[in-house]
């Protein structure tokens, strides 16, 4: 495989998810990734690497600025789990972990909430 990750061959992307945006940092942008998602109708927002030995251009900066943004708003969701459960899910079965997995996110969820609600009663 190529030092770059490819996203088809990793099974990384569902056409049946309803958004088509592709969220990635720029270890995944590569002209396979990048021609890859155009055919199958994909809207890349990966970031942009740096050309080599020169400075990053202004307008990519902003550009993946934007973007990590964005990204940060979801990666924080799953750095909670994580400190939640450790690195690994440690139950017996399929149908433990879903379950842990899905009274981690409802823990999450209501936390998330009452946050939400602190900071609407104190505006």
């Amino acid at each position: 495989m190529a030092p770059h990750k490819i996203l088809h061959s990793l099974g990384l992307l569902d056409k049946t998810n309803t958004a088509s945006s592709v969220w990635a940092d720029t270890a995944y942008r590569s002209k396979a990734n990048e021609d890859f998602m155009d055919k199958e109708g994909f809207v890349s927002k990966v970031h942009r690497k740096k050309p080599h030995l020169k400075p990053m251009p202004r307008h990519i900066q902003r550009s993946n600025a934007g973007k990590s943004v964005i990204r940060s708003r979801v990666e924080h969701v799953f750095a909670d789990q994580k400190s939640q459960t450790g690195l690994f899910v440690r139950t017996v079965g399929i149908t433990r972990a879903t379950m842990r997995i899905g009274l981690a996110n409802i823990v999450y969820n209501m936390r998330r909430f009452l946050f939400l609600e602190r900071l609407n009663a104190a505006a």
